[in-house]
């Protein structure tokens, strides 16, 4: 649970010079990135695109028809990054990490697999654009493939058409038809909403946002897991070389971390903690922080009596809600007890 303390007049400086308030918004600024799913959906007289067969999706030259726009798979040619790069660009222009190059690296370089998702276009305008990438988790001690929801943006003109929630259906249609067992996410307090209530979602919990000192209190009997990422090492190493993010690793007594090169009041983010952490090439070995912000699920970490305390919610500008789908048709949910989901296993850093 997310716990909130009283607030406070008191504004003081960290190392970045950004006052209290300031640092611990910029925690949740990649929130300010995730447009909200807006209320008006946009009719469909002809009801072209609930029509279109499911087999059809899959074909690279579908177009789905809906009022003026037209609805195309997305692709990693140079000339669809390109349009999605300026798209992003434009709509979320104080963002740094929606270049050509990382979204290559995201969308076509993935070793589990290149995106999934639909792009919306008028004419030659792209109006709106929602994607997804592949990744393996363990389900219940299976292996299955699933889904991260990741980047989304509407041009300002074509909002309030509902163009979202048509290419996210449209998405987890295709996704289901490839063999993806499930789409999960992190949505803030715009979107969740959405998510839930349109596209059927649960809202599995609220990620904790942990601060603190000291050895993170990760033991070594804990419930077992039911979900969690099953990376193979090409994957660990794709997922450190991000062309905008620095990245090291600290082997620890008890557990290693996945260290980012970004830190605010004094403390480190970790975007991973395990036992026996492989070394990567490239990746550089640092000195374990004695001051850490740790952000997701784990049943592993007994955060009780420990030196961490989870940043109260009266200090964040929005939660980070987990979010899961299934697509198996078996209406599975997760139990948020039983997840183990770190920052590694999203794009927050």
């Amino acid at each position: 649970m997310v716990h909130s303390c009283g607030n406070s007049s008191r504004f003081t400086r960290d190392s970045l010079g950004l006052t209290r308030r300031e640092s611990i918004r910029s925690v949740d600024r990649w929130n300010n990135d995730r447009p909200a799913i807006r209320d008006e959906e946009e009719r469909d007289p002809d009801n072209h695109f609930a029509n279109a067969p499911v087999d059809l999706l899959k074909r690279p030259d579908y177009l789905g028809r809906m009022s003026d726009h037209t609805l195309r798979p997305v692709t990693t040619n140079h000339g669809d990054i390109a349009q999605i790069a300026t798209l992003l660009c434009e709509v979320f222009p104080t963002a740094k990490h929606f270049t050509e190059e990382a979204l290559r690296w995201q969308y076509r370089d993935n070793p589990d697999g290149q995106v999934v998702g639909f792009n919306a276009w008028q004419g030659d305008e792209l109006a709106a654009h929602y994607v997804t990438i592949p990744f393996k988790a363990k389900v219940n001690g299976k292996q299955e493939k699933g889904l991260l929801s990741l980047n989304t943006a509407t041009r300002p003109a074509h909002q309030g058409k509902g163009l979202f929630t048509k290419l996210a259906k449209s998405t987890y249609e295709l996704g289901a038809e490839q063999g993806f067992g499930f789409v999960i996410g992190v949505a803030n307090a715009n979107s969740t909403h959405g998510f839930t209530k349109k596209l059927g979602f649960q809202l599995v919990s609220p990620l904790r946002a942990m601060i603190g000192l000291g050895p993170l209190p990760f033991r070594e009997n804990s419930r077992e897991v039911h979900y969690e990422q099953d990376r193979s090492l090409d994957a660990f190493s794709w997922r450190l070389a991000h062309p905008c993010y620095a990245y090291s690793i600290a082997k620890g007594r008890h557990i290693d971390m996945v260290l980012s090169g970004r830190e605010q009041f004094g403390c480190r983010y970790v975007l991973h903690a395990a036992r026996n952490l492989r070394i990567i090439d490239g990746i550089p070995l640092t000195k374990t922080p004695m001051r850490k912000i740790w952000i997701g699920l784990d049943p592993a970490m007994d955060w009780r009596g420990s030196c961490y305390v989870n940043i109260p919610m009266r200090f964040r500008p929005s939660p980070l809600n987990l979010i899961f789908k299934d697509l198996s048709g078996q209406g599975r949910t997760l139990d948020a007890d039983r997840v183990r989901f770190h920052a590694m296993d999203f794009d927050i850093l």
